[in-house]
């Protein structure tokens, strides 16, 4: 089911014109795409943008624009923008999509299940790649690619290649690059001996100097007592 985004037109584009939408509590955006159709500036609402960009399909979300004056629209979330401070939107970008043409998206990889290299031989799963591109109909979008990991052994891995066909997407990343595998936890750094060596030697340096400061010292009154008896 398409999620659902009301949208206003705006008169011009610019700062200030922004500006003044997100004074108006709207987020400016432009949308793009379209046979022989020019980029058009709009503004949306904040809270629905955002909860679509939080969704499961998050910015693969096919989206019903709806534009006054200009019927419903098809579209995906091209960019958009947020505050580094409030994590508000500040400006988005969206392009119209044909549905009966292939497109390419980006889509996360998600894994289930407990690797038996983890739970009898005591490794880690460790993700290579945590996204895929993949060509699709926009109604196709898939929000995610799930890899059953529980059959996996210490030093055995995914590939793009391993994933099952889907009739729906065909993946576009090459097929011998590793998504996730299972490894040896790595150890912890301890110091080599020669280095510790060196540490222990140069820790009581200081000391001596100061002991044989003393000596020299205690040598010099010796010499004073003698010149005095004589």
């Amino acid at each position: 089911m398409d999620a659902i985004l009301e949208a206003t037109a705006r008169d011009t584009f610019g700062k200030n014109e922004a500006r003044r939408t997100r004074r108006e509590g709207k987020v400016p955006a432009v949308l793009y795409g379209g046979d022989g159709k020019e980029a058009t500036p709009i503004a949306v609402a904040p809270k629905a943008l955002l909860k679509i960009l939080h969704s499961e399909a998050g910015q693969n979300t096919l989206i019903a624009l709806k534009l006054a004056g200009a019927g419903d629209t098809r579209v995906l979330v091209k960019d958009f923008q947020l505050d580094p401070v409030t994590h508000q939107v500040l400006h988005a970008d969206f392009y119209r999509v044909a549905m009966d043409r292939m497109l390419q998206v980006t889509i996360p990889i998600t894994v289930s299940g407990e690797p038996k290299g983890v739970k009898q031989q005591g490794g880690v799963l460790e993700f290579i790649r945590r996204e895929i591109e993949i060509e699709c109909l926009p109604g196709d979008i898939p929000e995610n690619v799930n890899l059953d990991v529980s059959e996996l052994m210490l030093h055995q891995g995914i590939r793009v290649r391993d994933i099952p066909v889907d009739p729906k997407w065909t993946a576009i990343t090459e097929g011998e690059a590793m998504l996730v595998h299972v490894i040896m936890p790595k150890a912890e750094e301890v110091a080599a001996p020669a280095d510790a060596a060196a540490v222990a030697t140069a820790t009581p340096a200081e000391p001596e100097v100061i002991k044989k400061g003393k000596k020299e010292e205690g040598e010099d009154e010796k010499k004073e007592d003698k010149e005095k008896k004589k």
